[in-house]
């Protein structure tokens, strides 16, 4: 499976801003990007020329597949299926990259990143009402019940990340209980769940060209 292997410091710098692609550390004094606010490379540091409309659409687009660490297939995928839906495309396709089961049980505050969520799904600590679901990509649906599961020593090491994530919050779409280690849909995710700006609008007009 193609994945990809770019420094994920490098990434929020290209994109300046924080993408908190690396959990806690992105809100830690070892942050990179609060460091180094410029570009990556040698030639980050230079004085850039005004963005075109198409380089302010492009980096919205890498901006969100960043985010929620897709490759460019996957998330052309996603437009294509939020295009066939009913509704406002940008919005839907917002919608679907949050319905990921990973970004779930990062926004559920059981990973401290969407990285380390996807990693608890692959290895199958995860069941989705009652059944063991190993796909980071699946969909959850309004009224599913999320489950972490594991030994004994793993379920305290979930619940220690819990309590540090606690102040994080979890968004209204979900029900989440850190003592037990589950979360319930409660209703399928809006924009203004997002949690951070994403001007989707920018996206289409990309893909519409």
């Amino acid at each position: 499976m193609a994945r990809r292997t770019t420094a994920s410091c490098r990434l929020c710098r290209k994109e300046g801003e924080k993408l908190f692609l690396k959990g806690e550390r992105c809100v830690a004094d070892k942050c990179a990007f609060a460091r180094r606010e410029y570009g990556p490379g040698e030639h980050g540091q230079m004085r850039r020329r005004k963005p075109s409309n198409y380089s302010i659409q492009l980096r919205e687009k890498q901006k969100t597949k960043r985010v929620y660490g897709l490759l460019e297939t996957q998330f052309k995928n996603y437009f294509k299926k939020a295009e066939r839906m009913k509704g406002v495309t940008g919005e839907i396709l917002l919608q679907l990259l949050e319905r990921r089961l990973d970004n779930a049980v990062y926004r559920a505050c059981f990973a401290e990143s969407r990285a380390k969520a996807r990693q608890v799904v692959r290895h199958r600590f995860v069941k989705v009402n009652g059944r063991k679901v190993d796909i980071p990509s699946y969909l959850l649906k309004s009224g599913d019940e999320v489950e972490i599961t594991g030994s004994d020593s793993q379920i305290k090491m979930f619940k220690e990340t819990t309590k540090v994530l606690g102040d994080r919050g979890v968004p209204e779409w979900m029900e989440a209980s850190g003592d037990n280690l589950l979360f319930k849909v409660v209703r399928l995710p809006e924009k203004k769940d997002i949690g951070m700006v994403i001007e989707e609008n920018l996206i289409v007009e990309l893909y519409s060209k």
